[in-house]
């Protein structure tokens, strides 16, 4: 199945995309920064250029898709609700859903599957109700969110005007690392500044994200799958619930509850969307014969919490032999090629004259002005598929960078995966770690079009 897919840089697209590639389909993604998205994207796929805000997707962009995934759309949860951020709310997710409609309705040939994102704010505060996909058993809402999904879901559901089976998945909080609310909530609560939001009664309906990409595989693949679909998790929790078992995860207490007052004075009205109670039914996902791999919020927020690194993974393809690529990557001398000015990057020595297991090398780099010593060690080598380098000296907490080299296409898919860890974490990350992500993915850019240049794309 060749899928296209919106949204592919976010939280929720970096899960999916793997997960489709690994199950063997084609994958295309429309974006607004086609470079950017070179480096954020988990996998290599065609790339086509699109801005929702003031134009309609490009006709080639669906050439032979079978289906089409829309993620794309500002957060909701973004900041303060103000009449300019509902404006933007509202154009991109409304806006883009009728731009991306239009434009499939007007192709011969129309994909056969159109699956967007909603949200579970259409059913407002439902109190003690479980609240299942029929709007008869929902209490109406008439708030911002409850407006906006309302009217998400109508332009989704055009698509079936154009003969498209057409889901509008409802999706609840969303949990995982680096990304939805856990990278939120996260810096306060390990520091043990936690605690339940207003009286921590109200229901809060989770869904851990890779539950979410399955469920988006599951629906692509399940015919009898349409209409709206709660992708919510089967076990919802009070939010006092989830604070004792998020905190206890965690090893630390959780001690220091928001007043609902507060948060309405600091929030204004977006302050409703986290103490309305949704206690959302996944009966109909289920019924639908998807088998969750988190039910449970305690399984969940263990996998989450075990977890503290970071990950980039990026991958790049070229017309060029693997042969030529790993000779050309497994020779220290070119990494100055590879690595921008600013770094001011220079190997320092090596402790062997060729790259193997054990060789260790020292650099200099300089870090915004500030001049660092970094040595590497490689861990593994395997001639002509990959090799691996970990720090032993540097500004890492912890470094480990896979580089992978893979035959395809009549040539060579060049797969990065970096693990790393800022120092002192507890502390920096909230602030500093924003700022290292965007340098690391300014290095890869700027490798990425030097690949580009030396060896064509």
């Amino acid at each position: 199945m060749k899928i296209l897919v919106t949204g592919a840089t976010g939280f929720v697209g970096r899960e999916l995309l793997p997960l489709l590639a690994e199950q063997g389909h084609e994958i295309a993604v429309l974006t607004r920064d086609p470079l950017l998205a070179g480096v954020r994207l988990p996998i290599h796929c065609a790339i086509h250029s699109w801005n929702p805000a003031a134009e309609d997707p490009p006709p080639e962009a669906f050439d032979g898709v079978d289906a089409v995934v829309h993620l794309a759309g500002e957060n909701v949860a973004g900041g303060r609700w103000t009449a300019k951020r509902k404006d933007a709310i509202v154009q991109s997710r409304v806006e883009s859903t009728r731009r991306l409609v239009s434009a499939m309705g007007k192709l011969k040939s129309p994909p056969k599957t159109f699956i967007s994102a909603s949200a579970i704010g259409i059913y407002g505060d439902g109190g003690e109700e479980i609240l299942s996909e029929d709007f008869s058993t929902t209490v109406p809402n008439n708030g911002f969110l409850g407006e906006l999904c309302r009217d998400w879901e109508r332009e989704i559901f055009r698509a079936e005007e154009f003969g498209m089976r057409a889901a509008a998945l409802r999706i609840g909080v969303v949990l995982g690392k680096d990304g939805g609310a856990i990278k939120m909530m996260l810096p306060a609560f390990r520091l043990g500044l936690g605690g339940r939001l207003g009286s921590g009664a109200q229901w809060m309906s989770w869904i851990h994200v890779c539950d979410l990409a399955g469920i988006i595989h599951h629906v692509l693949q399940t015919p009898s799958l349409r209409g709206p679909i709660n992708a919510v998790a089967p076990h919802p929790e009070t939010n006092g619930a989830f604070t004792k078992i998020f905190a206890g995860e965690l090893g630390r207490p959780a001690l220091f509850p928001v007043p609902a007052f507060a948060m309405r004075a600091a929030l204004g009205e977006m302050a409703q969307m986290l103490l309305a109670s949704q206690r959302i039914s996944a009966q109909k996902i289920l019924d639908g014969g998807y088998k969750f791999l988190y039910p449970r919020l305690t399984l969940a927020l263990r996998q989450i919490s075990n977890h503290f690194n970071h990950l980039l993974l990026t991958e790049q393809w070229t017309p060029q032999p693997v042969e030529k690529i790993f000779e050309f990557f497994s020779n220290a001398d070119n990494l100055s090629l590879l690595t921008p000015d600013f770094l001011g990057f220079k190997i320092l020595s090596q402790s062997t004259d060729k790259l193997e297991k054990g060789t260790r090398l020292d650099y200099r780099i300089g870090l915004h002005g500030i001049p660092v010593r970094w040595q590497t060690l490689i861990l593994e080598l395997k001639d002509g598929e990959m090799f691996s380098d970990t720090q032993t000296k540097g500004p890492y907490a912890l470094w480990h960078h896979t580089h992978e080299f893979i035959p395809q296409n009549g040539g060579t898919v060049i797969r990065d995966k970096v693990n790393y860890r800022l120092p002192l974490d507890f502390f920096t990350d909230p602030v500093a770690h924003p700022f290292v992500r965007k340098d690391l993915e300014k290095i890869f850019m700027y490798r990425r079009q030097k690949v580009k240049e030396l060896f064509g794309s």
